[in-house]
């Protein structure tokens, strides 16, 4: 049964499909579970460390693998720069880092058999939403110590399309290569790839691209953002998924379906936890995601608390893979906005504008204290056409009739708000300035 989750060569029509049933993919995953588990015991002294109550225990059922104790991006921290590495110095060809902007980098060294199951599973995620050999593949997120860029890099030449490694900037040339290559796929943050699909309507190129599938990742997009995206460059987005402390992107994205985040069950085991307690929830619930790597070798990590909000979508796709879902990120449980004694997420904000009539998908929020009381400032961005006072006094009524609370909204015309090359900010609390 082993040998069948090997790393696996690409039929671009039928890219993710293994044949293990789930109830094999489940007892491989407790192998490997417990495979990994002695494998740090041995050789990590982070987790020797960390472990050191569990010497000469094994993992025999997920109970026993429930005991074990999570892993923070705090001790990763605490590791820098290379506590985390569990193989000879000999056996590391790479490392990537964290951006280190709320504290220490974090510094994840690679081996060989890592960087190669990287390029795999990106490869697969590709193929999935339908990239082929065939394609023309440009590449805009950053290289070097970040692993965005040179891992949608090493995926596209795994699979064996056309790399284009513009990296991140220059709107100009993006969209002179965009043109003159003929690229069919563009990798992005969405931000980006909306300030791409807007200079593209301003320059009067759509007849002159040739783009047909969008790559998204790296940042939290809603459905409005997305359907933007999508008409303007005519493209399909994918929603990609990944985190530099797990090789980076590429360990999950969206099918044609768009019902949920595959994920890679011979490399990956997720949990869903409650963010408060630690309890792991059952298929269907929304908590915090954690991951343990199955293969990594140069930093294995056990129960990495991601903070990242999901749930397990139950069940198998319409699209026939046997590897499980996650939905879309909601947010990130160390992101949420708490005022007036409400708990708000990103993804909250975005459906309210989603089922708003007239707004758009742009928007920034001020947090301030008036009269040592909390106020919340939502400045939306309209879609052309409407009435600004009376988009805002809809956003209003929804965003009381969803989420509870009375705040106030600013709606501005299309494109006021900044557009961001990599990530674009949204939330700016001053509460504490």
């Amino acid at each position: 049964m082993l040998d069948k989750v090997r790393p696996m060569e690409y039929d671009t029509n039928e890219p993710h499909d293994l044949s293990l049933t789930v109830e094999e993919s489940e007892q491989y995953q407790l192998f490997a579970l417990n495979r990994v588990y002695q494998r740090v015991m041995e050789s990590s002294l982070f987790y020797q460390r960390k472990f050191s109550g569990f010497i000469g225990r094994s993992i025999e059922t997920l109970e026993d693998f429930q005991q074990l104790p999570f892993t923070t991006k705090e001790e990763l921290r605490e590791g820098y720069p290379l506590g985390l590495q569990a193989v000879p110095n000999r056996d590391i060809v790479r490392i990537h880092s964290s951006s280190g902007t709320t504290g220490k980098p974090v510094i994840i060294p690679y081996t060989r058999n890592d960087v190669a199951n990287w390029a795999e599973m990106f490869a697969r995620c590709y193929a999935m939403a339908g990239v082929t050999p065939e394609d023309r593949v440009q590449i805009t997120p950053g290289y070097g110590l970040w692993t965005a860029g040179i891992g949608f890099q090493a995926g596209v030449e795994r699979l064996g399309a056309m790399a284009i490694p513009m990296g991140p900037g220059n709107t100009d040339k993006q969209l002179e290569m965009m043109v003159d290559l003929g690229s069919t796929v563009l990798c992005s943050t969405s931000s980006y790839a909306l300030l791409l699909a807007e200079e593209v309507q301003k320059r009067q190129l759509r007849d002159k691209i040739k783009l047909r599938i969008g790559i998204m990742g790296s940042e939290r997009w809603g459905d409005k953002m997305r359907a933007r995206i999508e008409l303007e460059l005519g493209i399909e987005t994918y929603d990609i998924y990944g985190l530099t402390e797990i090789y980076g992107p590429g360990i999950g994205i969206e099918c044609h379906c768009h019902q949920g985040i595959h994920y890679w069950t011979d490399h990956l085991y997720f949990e869903i936890i409650d963010p408060s307690t630690g309890k792991v929830l059952p298929n269907g619930e929304l908590g915090e995601l954690v991951i343990t790597t199955l293969t990594k070798e140069g930093a294995p990590l056990i129960r990495y608390r991601t903070r990242d909000l999901t749930r397990i979508i139950p069940g198998r796709c319409h699209c026939g893979s046997i590897f499980p879902r996650i939905d879309r990120i909601l947010g990130r449980s160390d992101d949420m906005i708490k005022i007036k004694g409400v708990n708000i997420y990103p993804g909250q904000i975005e459906d309210v504008l989603r089922e708003t009539t007239g707004a758009s998908s742009e928007y920034q929020v001020r947090l301030s204290r008036q009269d040592a009381r909390d106020h919340m400032l939502l400045v939306a961005e309209a879609e052309p056409g409407n009435d600004l006072e009376e988009v805002a006094a809809r956003i209003e009524q929804n965003f009381k009739k969803k989420i509870g609370i009375v705040i106030d909204v600013k709606t501005v015309p299309l494109g006021t708000l900044p557009r961001s090359e990599k990530k674009s900010k949204r939330v700016f609390d001053e509460r504490d300035i």
